[in-house]
């Protein structure tokens, strides 16, 4: 069905059902009505929130509500925000040319009126797409009254010969702008506290007064605002008249599960490497389970860490980059040993530490020991929690025999995956807990080298090896024991690797 090009048409269509006339926050109601009925998918990409944040907005459209969506940073409050685009119609008709969308069958400005008086039903229209019906502004504290609502334009006046009171005079700001769409505000509390007081009209009566003079717009839009609670008191607040006129108040959360957060980040992440050699977009990286997760738990211990300001929030977006930058350790190594398979170890989350120390901020005893430090401590914390999850009922005492009888290994984060296979061949039980995080004999050799990695700094983080780091920690001794377990299979008699130096040592 082709779409009315004029005015006449249109009410025509309307007399007839074909088109729906009606507001912007009946529209958005309506269309999710129908994807409820659908079971289609209501926010796709918003994960984690299926039970707590999304029945709540639905709601708030449900009931026509102008509503805020609070929560610390990195919490999808933005994304919440452009996804309710996808609500609107595909296309609504307009006035061509008018700065706030009019509607032809109900013209706000004088301009719009008068064309609709002269020309009747023979009055062109043109469609408006629902991606031109969204408007976002980042609050600032320099935003003015004129940016939001508009103002007058005296030079538009003086040449036109009009009074400053007429309607042809105006500017309009971004509001009248988001006319018959969706105006979002993120970070409300940084606006000023009179630009907010600009807003009490909109929310309230839906119309807007501009600079003291009689000309009032009863503007159709739905508004949706973001802040982060703890700025409240840091950089501003939203003045309570305006609170009191917002329908609804939403709170976010972090991801409150492990599996959530591997979701997340594997969607938001860069992690498919293209080979640009063989002129092929196949990703030739491979990023195990358990190091996935040793990232996440960093994030899920900072989050709970006492030295880690928790009223900032800790962003997933540690977790995003932090991961990114692991693969790209990975990438690097494998360029430098000429591997074809780019394969993750968990030595390589040490080397995202640039992607974590600017992600949160610290309390007093935090800055103590320095950010490089604490990340290092959950890094470590982190993978003792992955271990154990992995290995919980695995017989780690041959390995951790080899060590105490005067073993030791020498690698680095750009060790080749032959090179660290091969130091640690002579190890006995390693092939069986290898085995035990799903590694078999006929995986590549980055395969079962990111395997022995994970084991051995497993066992380190447990503290049943040490371990040396010669740019930032000193050698730390760990008691031998003086009997070993029963059942043990250990050879005493076999030749042991000769130490050396390297950046990552282990050794009794």
């Amino acid at each position: 069905m082709s779409q009315p090009t004029v005015l006449g048409h249109l009410r025509r269509a309307v007399a007839d059902g074909r088109i729906r006339h009606r507001s912007v926050k009946q529209e958005l109601r309506d269309n999710l009505i129908a994807r409820l009925k659908d079971g289609a998918p209501l926010f796709p990409g918003v994960i984690g929130y299926d039970d707590t944040v999304i029945p709540q907005v639905v709601n708030a459209i449900l009931s026509q509500h102008n509503f805020i969506i609070l929560g610390l940073r990195g919490q999808a409050k933005t994304r919440i925000l452009r996804s309710l685009v996808e609500l609107l119609d595909a296309e609504i008709p307009v006035m061509p040319g008018c700065e706030i969308n009019d509607d032809p069958l109900a013209p706000l400005c004088r301009h719009c009126r008068d064309r609709v008086v002269e020309a009747g039903d023979d009055v062109p229209i043109g469609w408006l797409g629902r991606d031109q019906r969204f408007v976002e502004k980042l609050a600032t504290p320099d935003v003015t009254i004129a940016d939001m609502i508009g103002d007058i334009d005296p030079i538009k006046a003086a040449r036109s010969g009009l009074q400053l009171s007429d309607d042809l005079t105006v500017h309009y700001g971004l509001l009248p702008r988001a006319n018959r769409g969706i105006f979002a505000v993120n970070e409300l509390p940084d606006l000023a506290g009179k630009i907010q007081v600009g807003l009490f009209n909109i929310l309230q009566e839906g119309d807007v007064q501009i600079k003291g003079y009689p000309v009032r717009l009863r503007l159709d839009t739905m508004m949706a605002f973001t802040a982060n609670p703890e700025d409240y008191t840091a950089r501003g607040k939203i003045v309570t008249p305006l609170k009191d006129r917002i329908g609804s108040e939403i709170r976010t959360h972090y991801p409150q599960t492990r599996q959530d957060a591997l979701a997340i980040t594997a969607q938001e992440a860069w992690v498919d490497r293209p080979d640009a050699d063989n002129d092929t977009t196949e990703s030739r990286v491979t990023v195990p389970t358990f190091v996935r997760e040793v990232v996440e738990e960093v994030v899920f211990r900072a989050r709970g860490e006492k030295k880690i300001d928790q009223r900032s929030g800790v962003s997933q977006r540690l977790s995003i980059t932090s991961l990114e930058n692991v693969v790209s350790n990975a990438e690097r190594r494998a360029v430098g040993a000429e591997e074809s398979l780019v394969v993750a170890r968990v030595t390589d989350v040490y080397a995202a530490l640039p992607s974590m120390t600017g992600k949160f901020e610290l309390e007093y005893e935090g800055e103590l020991r320095g950010a490089d430090r604490v990340a290092r401590d959950l890094i470590r914390a982190a993978v003792a929690t992955v271990f154990s999850g992995w290995l919980h009922d695995a017989n780690v005492d041959p390995v951790v025999e080899w060590f105490e009888m005067g073993g030791a290994l020498s690698v680095t984060d750009t060790t080749s995956a032959a090179d660290l296979l091969s130091q640690v061949e002579q190890i006995q039980g390693l092939g069986d807990l290898t085995s035990c995080i799903g590694t078999a004999s006929s995986d590549p050799a980055p395969v079962a080298a990111a395997a022995v990695d994970f084991i051995l700094e497993g066992l380190y983080a447990e503290k049943k090896i040490s371990r040396t780091d010669e740019w930032q920690y000193r050698a730390v001794e760990q008691p031998r024991r003086t009997s070993r377990p029963t059942g043990q299979v250990f050879d005493p008699n076999l030749p042991l690797p000769t130490p050396g130096k390297g950046k990552k040592n282990y050794y009794n």
